[in-house]
């Protein structure tokens, strides 16, 4: 899908261009490319001149290379979106290509962003430029605000999962811990400790990239100043994943900690059972002998005296675990 924005009174208008003829009707500042096919990077060749590398979105490309910039004037910005679903949560390579300076290209002034998904980010940012005259001023403009709002579906991720654990805070603090809510109580965790660290490592990505906008100078003093903010929010984001992090840790520990105290129950009344059941097999053991001279043995009596002993010697102990409160 090739998608193209323009700018008029302030707002940002969007096309979806189906063949290149619709290319030549508008003057876009920016072309975002979800899943392009073949001929529609031909189209973007031919008519703005530009070729998309067939690594634009590799996983596999190296990290030092995701920032930099062509002789012939092109920025290339590979970064990292996040797709918080509750599913499937990942991240999304989107590659992004600026022509700043080649005024022989109608690329000149252009953002263009490649990417194999359609990115909330991007959702969100159509939507407030829609909305919000004056948002948008120029190309570069757009790829601080998808930044921006990147921070912002980060800062709204992270409070979802504040949530989640109070939820799951309030279940392990309640004392009453079964074995199976516990069993949950560590899924819905785990789930929301690798959203951490996914929102971490994204928050991480949006910094190199920006940090990169503002070494090549690309920015006005405006932008450089709204990219200095936003660095700012990126680090009050990363302490609240510090946070998040000893938080998950915490319910970790009480979950497990309560599992072992309903282990610790079992343990305890296997061993107050152990502990009954001596006096008995002593007794009985006793009478298993086979001495010649034992008077109970010739007795009528001593059959149950034998059983009614035994039983004696059980339930004894038993009264006294229970008078200790050893039993609770």
């Amino acid at each position: 899908m090739l998608n193209i924005f323009t700018l008029a009174n302030g707002r940002l208008f969007q096309e979806e261009i189906e063949s290149l003829e619709e290319l030549s009707r508008f003057q876009p500042i920016w072309v975002d490319l979800e899943s392009p096919t073949i001929e529609e990077k031909r189209w973007i060749k031919q008519y703005y001149g530009l070729s998309i590398p067939d690594d634009a979105m590799s996983e596999d490309i190296e990290e030092s290379a995701r920032f930099y910039e062509e002789d012939n004037g092109e920025l290339h910005i590979r970064s990292d979106f996040l797709i918080a679903d509750d599913d499937a949560p990942r991240q999304v390579r989107v590659a992004f290509i600026l022509n700043q300076h080649n005024a022989e290209l109608k690329s000149r002034g252009v953002l263009f962003s490649i990417h194999d998904e359609d990115v909330p980010v991007f959702r969100l940012l159509r939507m407030r430029a829609r909305r919000a005259p004056g948002l948008i001023e120029d190309a570069k403009e757009v790829l601080l605000k998808l930044f921006d709002a990147d921070a912002e579906y980060s800062a709204d991720t992270l409070e979802g999962i504040y949530d989640e654990l109070e939820k799951a805070g309030t279940l392990v603090l309640s004392g009453d811990v079964t074995d199976a809510m516990a069993g949950e109580v560590l899924g819905a965790i785990a789930r929301q400790e690798d959203m951490n660290g996914r929102i971490r490592r994204n928050m991480m990505d949006t910094r190199r990239a920006v940090s990169f906008m503002m070494r090549s100078k690309m920015l006005n003093a405006e932008q450089f100043e709204d990219a200095r903010q936003l660095l700012r929010d990126i680090d009050s984001l990363d302490s609240h994943t510090a946070f998040l992090f000893d938080k998950i840790n915490f319910l970790m520990d009480a979950t497990v900690g309560f599992i072992n105290i309903n282990q610790n129950k079992i343990i305890k009344i296997f061993s107050v059972a152990s502990v009954a059941l001596l006096p008995p097999t002593l007794i009985a053991s006793i009478y298993g002998m086979n001495f010649q001279h034992m008077p109970e043995l010739a007795q009528s009596w001593g059959y149950p005296y034998a059983l009614v002993l035994m039983v004696a010697s059980a339930l004894v102990p038993m009264w006294y675990f229970r008078r200790r409160g050893w039993l609770k």
